[in-house]
């Protein structure tokens, strides 16, 4: 077997399924995190369909993903007085299993820390491709050299900066922003009985007690220059976006300023042509995402299993892998080119926040979208790779 030894940048999802498959092949694996450790909580994530549960099978983590998900949440739609417009339910935006980012990422990292060497802490400053290898240099750790980098880290991607070009080249602000709250266990904004609610305004969303964050919120704005690691920053903006708001929009824009953990980021959108150059190739959102879109898990952990795969089939020749990758991948991620959560989680104008809040009260409606989420979940034929199946 060629390429010996492999560097991922992200220690999120894709990274760690990658470390899993790779590292079982014989690959001197490691993972490079620019959080100084594995990050817990999170969001809910979800599998849908018959191909994500079954590399989550071969990976041997089906039966704990099980163990440890969410049950799903059912979503009140209210208005500002909380009277009930529509349900929106949990089968709707868990999947068949949802679980939570730091729980799943827990899990691979469980699977993987041993035989795989992982550095929190650190990011890539630098990549210098020659005809045996990758020169890689970093924020505080010596320059290194390895055989194969692969980018695992997000819209935001450093790796893609690199070795493809500027972010603007390939992200797309899609026209909306959301955020993530953990407000205080003082703040408490469920309804009765602990309902997840969830309210719109035009242009505006407020959720609470979901599956996402004790708060969530998504709104429209053009492009916003700021600082995405500076919280006062983010807070600012969230406090503005919500101004004027009614039902309890004033009292959580409060228990926002109090929070210790906000995650304000942009609904953007990657497009790419192809995933890889010469010894570099992308993996996850990096190279398909699209925020809030609903298969960014499932796509990744795919996308792991079928770039190892194809690199155990070619005996590690990385042109040989990465072009059936990029072949393979550029159809089965079509679903993220066209998508936007933002309209329809917040809608522009009353008009539509009603008509979308009607297609959750029409169950043939609720069957069609569920079949159409299903529908692109296992849009790709799915190789066994038996040589995935043992360690060398």
């Amino acid at each position: 077997m060629t390429n010996r030894t492999v560097l991922i940048s992200g220690a999120g999802i894709a990274g760690p399924a990658l470390a899993y498959w790779l590292s079982r092949q014989g690959y001197a694996v490691t993972v490079v995190e620019r959080s100084a450790e594995p990050r817990t909580g999170g969001q809910a994530v979800d599998f849908k369909g018959a191909t994500h549960r079954t590399v989550l099978e071969r990976m041997g983590i089906l039966d704990e993903v099980y163990r440890r998900q969410t049950g799903g949440h059912d979503q009140t739609i209210i208005d500002a007085t909380e009277r009930t417009l529509a349900v929106m339910p949990g089968e709707f935006t868990g999947g068949d299993v949802e679980i939570r980012r730091g729980d799943l990422s827990e899990i691979l990292y469980e699977r993987t820390a041993q035989d795989c060497e992982y550095v929190f802490g650190d990011s890539i400053t630098s990549l210098s491709e020659t005809a045996d290898g990758v020169d890689v240099t970093f924020e505080r750790g010596a320059p290194r050299r390895f055989d194969l980098v692969f980018g695992a880290d997000g819209i935001h991607s450093t790796v893609r900066r690199l070795a493809f070009g500027p972010e603007s080249d390939y992200v797309k602000h899609l026209g909306y922003y959301y955020a993530l709250v953990e407000t205080g266990e003082q703040d408490d904004f469920r309804g009765v009985g602990g309902t997840s609610l969830m309210y719109n305004e035009p242009g505006r969303l407020a959720a609470t007690g979901g599956p996402k964050a004790s708060a969530f919120f998504v709104f429209a704005s053009p492009e916003i220059a700021y600082d995405r690691y500076d919280s006062a920053q983010q807070k600012e903006i969230l406090a503005g976006a919500f101004d004027g708001g009614g039902w309890r929009l004033p009292e959580l824009m409060e228990a926002v300023k109090r929070s210790d953990d906000v995650y304000l980021d942009s609904i953007s959108r990657v497009t790419m042509d192809h995933y890889s150059t010469g010894r570099v190739a992308l993996i996850g959102d990096s190279a398909y995402g699209n925020t809030l879109g609903g298969f960014g898990t499932g796509l990744a952990v795919v996308a792991a299993y079928v770039i190892a795969g194809e690199l155990a089939a070619a005996n590690g020749n990385h042109e040989v892998a990465f072009r059936r990758y990029d072949e393979k991948l550029h159809g089965y991620a079509k679903i993220t080119r066209g998508a936007n959560a933002g309209p329809f989680l917040a809608p522009p104008t009353k008009l539509r926040i009603s008509l979308r809040n009607q297609m959750f009260r029409r169950a043939f409606m609720l069957r069609a979208m569920l079949w159409m989420t299903d529908k692109f979940a296992t849009d790709i034929t799915l190789e066994d790779y038996p040589q995935l199946a043992r360690r060398n």
